[in-house]
């Protein structure tokens, strides 16, 4: 199936496998190579430099078939210029930022033959980086797991696709390849996908947290700000019922003072992803599972290629 997508970075379906914090392992990522769809992993994913060099070659060894390195772009990520630098230095064929400004992976990576495709959640920010040269955008939308936008994924699509020069990638609400060819209606000209590949052998969680999105549904999903300073999409666990979904007055009171509020917000992401970490890996009462509503239509544990099947039957 061809779009702008899939002639940009030469894949067989417009289909990302969403990088997802200590899911996406280098499994997955083969996985969907062989599938005929593309995938990214957070280089957060990996505690050394050294762990995420391996990992990268790792699937070089395995396909020339092209795959990416999430980056976390603003000033919590300490390991930004390594990480970079070994993007640059492996020649991974694109970068996804998020949660910051692209403009120095735009112009670091692009000379060296990279793409570099940004998260966005609205038309302004969106203009913004693709004036700085960003080669396409992840439109996350309102049914988005984790980091979730604010705007219906047709309303968001249809706009972005109107104003902008460049593919744009929905994130959020896709389960099944009919919700793809809905999204590729909008405007899309690719879909990221993410939920939906957490429940399979290769993910790198827990059974329980797997368990978890076969047995809770749409209805179980909340936003917190208590996670990360900004709003998470997670299940709504006991653990979660009881700290609640809000930031404290605390919280707040400092997130309104500019100069605190980068520092706090670091304060927050570090406990947080710590949380996130525990309860991903083990079981714990701290259960903190991060998931988007399209865990409805989650019925059992496949393989990430029964998973990659069922998204690009008929596309």
């Amino acid at each position: 199936m061809k779009t702008p997508f899939t002639t940009l970075i030469d894949i067989g379906y417009p289909i990302i496998m969403a990088p997802m914090f200590l899911v996406s392992n280098t499994d997955m990522i083969k996985a969907a190579l062989d599938s005929g769809i593309t995938g990214a992993i957070p280089a957060l994913n990996y505690r050394t430099d050294q762990q995420l060099r391996d990992a990268i070659d790792e699937i070089r060894n395995y396909s020339d078939k092209p795959f990416g390195i999430n980056i976390i772009v603003n000033k919590s990520n300490v390991r930004l210029q390594r990480q970079l630098e070994i993007c640059i230095e492996k020649k991974v064929d694109f970068i996804i930022t998020s949660l910051g400004s692209p403009k120095e992976c735009i112009s670091r990576c692009k000379p060296a033959g990279i793409k570099v495709i940004c998260d966005v959640i609205d038309l302004k920010y969106a203009q913004k980086v693709e004036a700085l040269g960003a080669d396409a955008v992840i439109a996350v939308n309102s049914e988005a797991g984790g980091h979730a936008g604010n705007i219906d994924p047709e309303e968001l699509i249809s706009n972005l696709s109107q104003n902008l020069g460049i593919p744009v990638i929905s994130a959020g609400g896709i389960s099944s390849s009919e919700d793809i060819k809905r999204h590729l209606s909008f405007g899309a000209a690719a879909v990221s996908v993410g939920t939906v590949f957490i429940a399979t052998p290769e993910a790198g969680v827990s059974n329980d947290y797997k368990e978890a999105l076969v047995s809770y549904g749409k209805k179980d999903i909340v936003r917190t700000t208590k996670m990360s300073g900004s709003a998470l999409t997670v299940i709504n666990t006991p653990y979660v019922q009881s700290i609640g979904t809000k930031a404290s007055f605390l919280e707040r009171l400092m997130h309104k003072n500019k100069w605190l509020k980068k520092y706090i917000k670091m304060i927050i992401a570090f406990r947080g992803l710590k949380a996130i970490e525990k309860a991903a890996n083990q079981a714990t009462y701290k259960t903190v599972w991060v998931a988007g509503p399209v865990i409805e239509n989650i019925h059992s544990i496949e393989p990430v290629r029964m998973v990659s099947k069922r998204l690009t039957e008929g596309l």
